[in-house]
């Protein structure tokens, strides 16, 4: 444990983050820390086993309770066979209606039909908006993955099972012609820079685990 809190210090200062000890937003235990949109209680669907955080039905999204801006993200995940689901970070709600923030997406690349609509729908893309930037490694459905998310004054990292795959300068503008292009361009608002942490509920069975964020401090 204490070599992991290392490598993840190291990780962290070379990303630009000050190292800091990780912050667990899932317990393993209780869903502390969450809440369905708009202080709603979770669905059914949501549920924990063995220290894993299950959807198996209908669970609604999860929100963190509390916000984040620069931060280096990391958790553990898989999906059913076919299965479609995704982590959102600086989610807000935008127009008053709709909770909505950066994706990182989270698929069966090769049976979900959503795989087909190009790159920017794959696992570890800025959905919709960025695809990878270099050859992602997704597990088979029903294994373990591990993902992180790292953000540092505009800028993003995605990454897959210990891969840098994807980077993004949201102050770019190249990040505002690919927003442009995207469903979320009439979203006023969309990803601040700041916002919460959004477990999604895409309709199919996923599991998560040793979910974990460092803050600069």
């Amino acid at each position: 444990m204490k070599l992991r809190v290392l490598i993840l210090a190291i990780l962290s200062i070379s990303c630009g983050l000050i190292a800091a000890e990780p912050i667990a937003l899932f317990d393993g235990k209780t869903l502390s820390g969450w809440t369905g949109p708009d202080g709603a209680k979770p669905g059914p669907g949501w549920s924990i086993v063995e220290g894993e955080l299950r959807l198996d039905g209908k669970g609604g999204n999860l929100l963190s309770e509390r916000e984040f801006a620069d931060f280096d993200l990391e958790w553990e995940w898989k999906v059913a066979e076919g299965g479609n689901n995704g982590l959102k970070y600086w989610v807000t709600k935008v127009g008053g209606k709709e909770w909505l923030g950066i994706e990182y997406q989270m698929l069966d690349d090769q049976k979900h039909p959503d795989s087909r609509n190009g790159a920017k729908r794959l696992t570890a893309s800025f959905y919709d908006i960025q695809a990878p930037s270099a050859k992602t490694n997704p597990k088979p459905p029903g294994e373990w993955n591990h993902s992180r998310v790292v953000a540092r004054g505009g800028k993003l990292q995605h990454w897959l099972n210990g891969d840098l795959v994807g980077e993004a300068d949201t102050n770019s503008e190249v990040w505002q012609a690919n927003l442009a292009a995207s469903k979320f361009r009439v979203k006023v608002g969309f990803a601040p820079g700041k916002g919460r942490i959004m477990l999604t509920d895409h309709a199919d069975k996923t599991s998560y685990r040793n979910i974990r964020i460092t803050v600069p401090e």
